[in-house]
């Protein structure tokens, strides 16, 4: 019932092509994988070789995050170099199958608020406050931007790549700012808000314009998961899906991830309606706490080294999953 073709797929997210990589990520039950590559523009030899790696542990490569492109994001001299490369990218992709290709359009990441918050059992939780970063000076390489000045670079940006993922039959998902601080060294974010996210899809109304649905960000702005899920998945416009929990204390401003048995977010309730929209693509439930076996056993390779954390997360999303197709 669960990981089937036309059926939400539960993914984890490569940092390596090692053996014992692909080895841990399919005991653990998973079929469907992501990675990243920021090399572009991306190559039929070398995205078939990633491919052709994951089918020897029946591993199936159905999303890749691509970077690189800064010109683009900020408006500089090679803009359209920048985006003439994502666009053979696109074509790349199409051409050996991958569905979706994920990315990000930040003028500046503020990872900087990030700090790790005591857990359970003495688990480690990562927390974000803004009142600890919200005076940081824009850095030299990125500059400061305003939110039109953003929305226009990812007009730009859209209006070019979407018709290229139309005919390669790729989508494309824009992950929501996390942090979703109001500005971040200077900078505002289209991003950071779910009225920007909705901004974003009627840009270039399409399917293959669309987003990275995370519900643990839904909450951290003091959205409705269920709500918001609903209202991108009518559109057909959810591309990728981030499955995690938090505790909001400011919404956009200071909250801590969770275990995803213990915060706000209904994680049922948000399955249950993937479930319902007959969702087809990957679940990455992403973000799990900081435990003793990942300390003293790190494992690099499943990102963040915490495998054991991201067996307790895969676990708990394959079981909200088969529950919910088993309630329909």
């Amino acid at each position: 019932m669960t990981d089937s073709a036309d059926g939400p797929k539960i993914t984890l997210f490569l940092d390596n092509f090692e053996e014992a990589t692909m080895r841990r990520i399919r005991q653990l039950g998973v079929t469907y994988v992501c990675t990243a590559d920021g090399d572009l523009p991306w190559t039929e030899e070398r995205l078939k070789a990633k491919m052709d790696a994951l089918a020897t542990h029946d591993l199936v490569l159905f999303n890749s995050m691509f970077s690189g492109f800064d010109n683009a994001i900020y408006n500089r001299p090679g803009r359209d170099e920048d985006i003439e490369n994502v666009i053979k990218s696109i074509r790349v992709a199409g051409k050996l199958g991958l569905p979706v290709m994920e990315y990000n359009f930040y003028a500046h990441r503020i990872i900087e608020g990030y700090y790790e918050a005591p857990g359970r059992g003495g688990s480690g939780y990562t927390a974000f406050d803004y009142e600890r970063v919200k005076d940081l000076p824009p850095l030299p390489e990125e500059g400061a931007h305003t939110m039109d000045e953003m929305w226009e670079n990812v007009t730009y940006f859209l209006k070019a790549v979407v018709p290229a993922a139309e005919e390669a039959n790729v989508r494309l998902a824009l992950h929501p700012n996390d942090p979703p601080a109001p500005i971040s060294r200077g900078s505002e974010q289209i991003m950071g808000s779910i009225d920007g996210w909705k901004k974003l899809v009627d840009i270039v109304p399409s399917p293959h314009s669309g987003i990275t649905f995370d519900c643990g960000v839904t909450r951290e702005l003091g959205g409705d998961p269920v709500e918001v899920c609903r209202y991108f998945g009518e559109r057909d416009q959810i591309n990728h899906m981030h499955y995690r929990n938090v505790i909001t204390e400011v919404p956009g401003q200071k909250y801590t991830e969770v275990y995803l048995d213990e915060g706000e977010v209904d994680m049922f309730a948000v399955m249950k309606e993937l479930v319902r929209q007959k969702y087809p693509r990957l679940i990455y439930p992403e973000h799990p706490p900081l435990i003793d076996a990942d300390r003293e056993h790190p494992f690099d390779g499943i990102s963040s080294t915490r495998y054991s954390g991201f067996a307790y997360t895969t676990g708990y999303a394959r079981a909200m999953l088969q529950a919910a197709q088993r309630s329909q």
